[in-house]
This record gives C-alpha cells, sequence and structure tokens, in this order.
C-alpha cells in the first residue's frame, strides 16, 4: 500500500483520538476528521484536515478509516449504525478501530464489513495522552495479516510498538489483559503506600528504594510521583478503567476464565466513581485505600 496516496479518516477525536490524527496529519495525510464535539475537528481543521459531516461521509470518501471512541456501543454506531461508515464505504475499504471495545463486537463488526467487501482490524492503545501526543503509543492489532501490512506504516506514525497478535479481536484481548495488570499494580502499589503510610514511614523514600528492585514496574514509576504530588488529573481517567475492566468480566463470563483480583479492583474503582472521583487518574486509586485507613499518601 502506498499510504501517501491514500485518503483516510478518522472519527473520534477525543483525549487519544485528537493528538492521534494529529499525528497523521503532520506526516503529510490528506485527512478527513469527524466528532460529535466541534472543538477538537476546529483545531485539526486549522491544521490541515478536512471535516467531515458523518460518519457516513467519511466512508464515502476515505480508502482508511480509523475510529477511536469511548465503548463498544458507540464503535457499533459510528461503523454499522445509521449514517454510519459501512452505509458508504467502498469494497477495498480498510476499517482500523483503535478503541478499547468488547473483542466479540470486535468480530460482529469484523463479520459486517466483511458482507460489504470492507477489511476490519481491530488495534486498541496503551500508553494514555502523553505516548498518543508524541506518537509512542503500543498498539496491539488483530486481523487478517495482508490487511495489517497495508496499513502498519500508518500504525508507526501513531506508536512505537506496532504488533499483529492474531485474529481479529486478538487486538481487544490483549488490551483487556494490559487493562488486568495494569489494574492489579495499580491496586498492590496503593495497598503497599497506605501500609507504610499508617506505619508512619516516609512514603517517598519507600517508593525510592522499591522502584529499582524486584517489585519495580512502569505504573509505579509512571504514577507514584503523581501520588504524592496529590495530582489526579487523568491520563487514564477511573470511568474508563473501570469499562475496560467490565469488558474483561464480560469476556471472562464468556470464555470460563477466572478473574477474582480483577473482580476487586472493578469494585473499588466503582466505588471511587460513587465517590465522584471518575473522571481522576486511575492512579486515584490508592485514595480507595487511604479512605479504608484513614491516611493520605503525599509528599513530606
Amino acid at each position: 500500500m502506498q499510504n501517501q496516496k491514500k485518503r483516510i479518516g478518522f472519527i473520534g477525536l477525543g483525549v487519544m483520538g485528537k493528538p492521534m490524527a494529529m499525528n497523521l496529519l503532520r506526516a503529510g495525510h490528506s485527512l478527513m476528521v469527524h466528532d460529535i464535539n466541534p472543538n477538537p475537528v476546529s483545531e485539526l481543521v486549522q491544521a490541515g484536515a478536512r471535516e467531515g459531516s458523518s460518519p457516513a461521509e467519511i466512508g464515502k470518501h476515505c480508502d482508511v478509516i480509523f475510529t477511536m471512541l469511548p465503548d463498544s456501543p458507540h464503535v457499533k454506531k459510528v461503523i454499522s449504525g445509521e449514517n454510519g461508515v459501512l452505509e458508504t464505504a467502498r469494497p477495498g475499504t480498510v476499517l482500523i478501530d483503535m478503541s478499547s471495545i468488547a473483542p466479540m463486537m470486535a468480530v460482529q463488526l469484523y463479520e459486517e464489513a466483511a458482507k460489504k467487501g470492507v477489511h476490519m482490524i481491530d488495534a486498541p492503545v496503551s500508553g494514555g495522552e502523553p505516548r498518543a501526543i508524541d506518537g509512542t503509543l503500543s498498539i496491539m492489532a488483530g486481523g487478517d495479516e495482508e490487511v495489517f501490512h497495508r496499513v502498519e506504516e500508518l500504525l508507526f506514525l501513531m506508536g512505537k510498538s506496532v504488533l499483529l497478535i492474531g485474529k481479529i479481536g486478538s487486538g481487544n484481548i490483549t488490551k483487556l489483559a494490559n487493562q488486568i495488570m495494569v489494574a492489579i499494580h495499580l491496586a498492590s502499589m496503593s495497598e503497599a503506600m497506605v501500609f507504610a503510610e499508617k506505619a508512619g514511614v516516609d512514603t517517598e523514600k519507600v517508593f525510592h528504594a522499591i522502584k529499582g528492585g524486584l517489585a519495580g514496574s512502569s505504573v509505579l514509576n509512571a504514577k507514584m510521583p503523581l501520588v504524592l504530588e496529590r495530582n489526579f488529573k487523568p491520563g487514564g481517567p477511573i470511568r474508563m478503567h473501570t469499562k475496560d475492566l467490565i469488558n474483561v468480566r464480560d469476556t471472562a463470563l464468556e470464555i470460563d476464565a477466572p478473574i477474582p483480583l480483577t473482580a476487586q479492583v472493578m469494585e473499588f474503582m466503582k466505588a471511587l466513581k460513587a465517590d465522584g472521583k471518575a473522571e481522576d487518574d486511575h492512579g486515584g486509586l490508592i485514595q480507595y485505600y487511604e479512605k479504608l485507613a484513614g491516611v493520605v499518601v503525599r509528599r513530606k
């Protein structure tokens, strides 16, 4: 595929989608964008993109179409709903859904697209807003190998790590596995640091002592400095991580997989949502433990 000759569409210009689309635009590609929020659309248009009035218009004019949306129902509506992409997409169009959705929804949409001769890949991402901005996301793809290689160059404009995992749906299985591990890492970090705080030990020193050892992790290094500053501005909001864990739960029921730790952390996050902290960064999970212990972990 000569990607520079392709007309690219991007639907969903939220916290992640807007910088991802901007990276495609900065690479010199012709880009048509759509979102229900006019503000990011205006930003992209000012940077050189064209506005598509609907998903159907994107489908009519574009050869490769990216979607980056909150959850399965939004993706289904945009792709196969009324005035959706599949109403107008031509055979041979490649649809790349980069949202984090239920794997079975990705399979369902792949099958619907195939009836119209449209190819589909599920390619969710990990890395949060900072990596979306600098184009260093981890991208986990599922779909047909030949189709993946046709668009791989475009994916590398948004991600540093781009890997085809297997058939359609396997990208989202991988993303959910990632979200399981991040959630449990956050819970273990929270539990350990509240334990240290309750014991009267300087938690910043505990963090520095631990991070170079076996318990060190990317999650610890990224989130603990923010906890110490009480900075819960969302990179990955609790609301969205809870959604991913609900998709884990539903998928685990389908395949009969045990997820006892994940189920517990999901309930912790739901409790924080009920406390009005849905838009806090998922590192704010520590607030659940702090409330139980009656302490606050912060830089001394």
